[in-house]
């Protein structure tokens, strides 16, 4: 994944905190590893804010690191149009762990 800008691999830690409402409401988990199947642990089908504490992430559309993908920097997302997608449907996220 190419970032305008950014050269260099990240080797820390990785935390995002995930939720099934806009404006980090909801139900939420905190991730530190990557999730094939975000549904089973959200238990949603749609994660519609999330806060990205540590590391750089990215989203997949659909499960098992499919579908369109979406780069997710340090930061808070209140919806999910902040992050680009169309919708909040989310199948998988994975750590961005080398960024050139």
């Amino acid at each position: 994944i190419e970032i305008p800008g950014c050269s260099h691999t990240h080797r820390g830690t990785y935390r995002i905190k995930i939720y099934d409402k806009e404006d980090h409401r909801g139900n939420m988990v905190e991730l530190t590893e990557d999730s094939p199947r975000v549904m089973d642990q959200l238990r949603s089908p749609e994660m519609l804010s999330c806060s990205v504490l540590e590391g750089h992430w990215i989203l997949y559309e659909l499960p098992n690191y499919r579908g369109r993908q979406y780069l997710l920097r340090p930061g808070q997302y209140r919806r999910f149009s902040e992050w680009g997608a169309m919708s909040g449907r989310v199948g998988s996220l994975r750590r961005a762990t080398d960024l050139y």
